[in-house]
């Protein structure tokens, strides 16, 4: 059973306060957009280097291949390990600020 003044156990079985509830909606908020974000990366990486733009980016090479061949093969691969790093390091950062976030409400007395 959660203890009472656990602002996230108590946020999870829906007897959160409206601070509370709106601290955590902000965060996925900001999750959503941090994930959207990386995913367009990605996709501008993977489809548009590697499909799209290849027949302009075949103008350069790398190791004697083609850049846009270089992109299908092994860019979006390595754009999107680059992308998981991140998004770890980003949701790191989130997870503190909510954290704090909700033991400054905790202290207040708000949750």
């Amino acid at each position: 059973m959660p203890e009472p003044s656990d602002p996230e156990k108590s946020a999870t079985s829906g007897a959160a306060k409206p601070e509370v509830r709106a601290a955590l909606a902000r965060y996925w908020r900001s999750n959503v957009k941090i994930m959207i974000s990386l995913l367009v990366v990605w996709a501008v990486a993977g489809l548009g280097c590697g499909v799209l733009f290849a027949d302009a980016l075949n103008q350069y090479s790398i190791g004697g291949y083609p850049l846009g061949f270089w992109f299908a093969q092994q860019g979006s691969i390595i754009v999107f390990v680059f992308v998981i790093l991140i998004y770890c390091c980003l949701l790191n950062r989130l997870d503190r600020k909510h954290h704090e976030e909700l033991e400054q409400l905790r202290r207040e007395g708000k949750a």
